[in-house]
C-alpha cells in the first residue's frame, strides 16, 4: 500500500469533519439538533463508513433530541458531503455521542473533592 493510499481514510475524515461543521452550523434548521460540535470523524477503509463523533451541551435529553435530529437530517448531510468530495460514493453516516469532555469534568470534579478533602484533615 502507497503512503498516499495508507493516509487516505485521514484526509478524508478530515474533509467530512469540516465539511459537517459548516453545514451544521449553517445550512441544517432542525431545532433539535441545538448545539453540535463534530469532534471526531472515523472512515472505514473501503470509505463507504463514516461514524461521527458529536458532542451535544445540555441535559440528557437534549443530547438525545440532538441524536435524532441528526438521523433525521442524515440523507441531507451524506448528499451534502458526497457534492463536496470527490469520491465516487458518499460513506454512510453514523452518528454517536462523544461523552470525553463530560468525563474529563467528572474526574476533575473527583480530583478536585479529594484535593479539598486532603486539605480539611
Amino acid at each position: 500500500m502507497t503512503r498516499s493510499h495508507r493516509h487516505r481514510p485521514e484526509r478524508i475524515a478530515a474533509v467530512i469533519q469540516e465539511t459537517l461543521a459548516d453545514a451544521l452550523a449553517t445550512k441544517v434548521k432542525d431545532p433539535r439538533i441545538g448545539f453540535v460540535t463534530v469532534t471526531k470523524v472515523g472512515v472505514s477503509r473501503d470509505g463507504s463508513h463514516a461514524t461521527v463523533r458529536v458532542s451535544v451541551m445540555g441535559s440528557e435529553e437534549e443530547k438525545q433530541q440532538a441524536l435524532t435530529g441528526l438521523e433525521s437530517a442524515r440523507g441531507f448531510l451524506r448528499s451534502h458531503v458526497a457534492r463536496m468530495l470527490p469520491l465516487r460514493v458518499a460513506p454512510e453516516l453514523r452518528f454517536e455521542l462523544d461523552r470525553g469532555l463530560e468525563h474529563a469534568q467528572q474526574i476533575e470534579q473527583i480530583l478536585y473533592r479529594i484535593k479539598r478533602d486532603e486539605s480539611e484533615s
